[in-house]
């Protein structure tokens, strides 16, 4: 998949409501360790969340964009706020059926 079509971008939204923030990204910015915390949570999930708090050296959507670029197979459909919205479909037991992009 390449990139999200805007209804797959808005149906990611909606799933991602309710979650909660399992990454915090801080004052070093993203790191190995952040990466690898990211990698760790979309091993179990295939949607999260990311806070990336004040202190942090960038805004949310550029550092969304550094973890999404080196993560592969990985899409940033939001970012409001200091939240980011991270998806990447699990490679083995993909449970998210997003819609199709001819929709």
């Amino acid at each position: 998949m390449s990139d999200l079509t805007p209804k797959q971008r808005a149906y990611l939204r909606r799933l991602a409501h309710h979650l909660k923030p399992v990454v915090h990204v801080g004052a070093e910015g993203v790191t190995d360790g952040v990466i690898r915390s990211v990698l760790d949570a979309l091993n179990t999930r295939e949607l999260i969340k990311i806070r990336v708090l004040e202190g942090a050296p960038e805004k949310a959507r550029p550092t969304g964009a550094r973890i999404a670029a080196a993560i592969e197979g990985a899409h940033v459909p939001q970012t409001i706020g200091r939240v980011v919205v991270l998806y990447r479909r699990h490679p083995e037991n993909p449970e998210i059926e997003l819609p199709s992009a001819g929709e």
